[in-house]
Parts: structure tokens; sequence; C-alpha cells
């Protein structure tokens, strides 16, 4: 189908790298966990919008592009960077408003997560090279349409993905429920989302493209 080979194989794979705990699942149980089902939901939403935009990368070349420039790869990583960064220290250096959607007060929206959640992913070009060297390995190389062969791979994996992800937001979600009556808690909380975009900044602006 589409030049696509080792279907199985490559579920079995995707599955096994989709289960692997990560910085997108930290950043969908804290949500969960902070703002109930529908923060868990926005950002796994948001990280499925992400990883779905380097898919179309890599079904168009624009991966390739930044696995082979390296002036495109490094001003997208300093980017990125910029933006984990800043989002890290805003939530550090936060009072706990932010951990409450349905105050007056300026708090977190569920747009702001969907978009943080989406933004991580976008801006990280280490993604963008994950899919380029993931994909290309289940599409034959005699396939009519690779581009078509990529994005039907790359749709396949997303769509789990997600699926797992608001799995794990409603699992978040219900343990989320037994902290609300504990402010301090869900402050930490913020505290170690915070901690986890800083150090994710830090580790990407050093990144180096294999």
């Amino acid at each position: 189908m589409f030049g696509i080979q080792d279907l199985a194989l490559f579920m079995v794979a995707g599955w096994i790298l989709i289960i692997t705990p990560g910085p997108d699942t930290a950043y969908i149980i804290g949500r969960g966990v902070q703002l109930g089902w529908r923060g868990g939901f926005a950002a796994a939403l948001g990280i499925g919008s992400g990883c779905l935009v380097h898919v179309f990368g890599a079904a168009l070349g624009l991966s390739a592009i930044i696995a082979t420039s390296s002036m495109a790869f490094t001003v997208v990583k300093l980017a990125g960077a910029a933006y984990l960064i800043y989002v890290g220290v805003k939530m550090l250096l936060s009072r706990g408003s932010t951990l409450n959607v349905e105050t007056t007060d300026k708090v977190v929206t569920l747009r702001e997560v969907f978009w943080q959640g989406a933004l991580t992913n976008i801006l990280n070009p280490k993604v963008a090279l994950f899919f380029l060297a993931f994909l290309p390995q289940f599409v034959a190389a005699d396939a009519a349409s690779k581009p078509l062969a990529f994005l039907t791979l790359g749709l396949i994996f997303v769509v789990n993905g997600t699926l797992y992800c608001l799995g794990v937001a409603a699992f978040a979600a219900k343990v989320g429920g037994l902290l609300k009556r504990s402010q301090n808690a869900l402050k930490w909380i913020d505290r170690a989302l915070g901690g986890l975009f800083v150090a994710l900044g830090v580790r990407l602006a050093f990144a180096e493209a294999r």
C-alpha cells in the first residue's frame, strides 16, 4: 500500500517508541494533574499537532533540509531552546496562579497549554530528524509516491501516539483529583514542569545534528 513495507514491524516499533516515557509524557501528566482532563487533553493534542508538522515536513522534504543544512538546524534549535527556557522560567517564577483555569486572574489557558505542547515539538529539530530517520525504513525504494508513503506512516504514528497520550492524560487527571486539595502539591508540580522546560531548553541549545 503506497509503497509501505513491513507495516506490522512498523506498528510494533512505533508502539514501543510511543510508550517509552519522555519529556512529552511528563508534560501531559503535569498538565493533567494540574488542570484535569481538559488540560491533559490539550497538552496531548498540542504534542500530537507538533509531531504532525514534522510528518508533513518529512513528506515534503523540509526535514531533509534541516538535516543537511547546519544553518537551518542551528536557527530552529536556538529558537526552540529560547522558547523552552522562557516557558520554564515563567513557570518557575509563577506564584501558583497558573494552576487554576476558572478564576478571572491571569491564568494558563487551555489554548496556551496546547501551544506549549505543540511548539516544544515544532521548534525541536531533533523531532524532525527522528521522523526523517525512522519513517524511510518502512518505505520501499521503488515506491511510486514516497511522500504519500511518508505521510501515511507518519499519520499512523501520530494517531497512535495521540491516543496513548490521551489515555495518559485521563489517568493523570484521576490522580490530580486526589491532589486538588493541596495547593502546595500543585505548585510544586508547576515548578517541576518549569525545571523540565529549562533543562530541555539548555539540552537543545547544545544539541548537535547527527
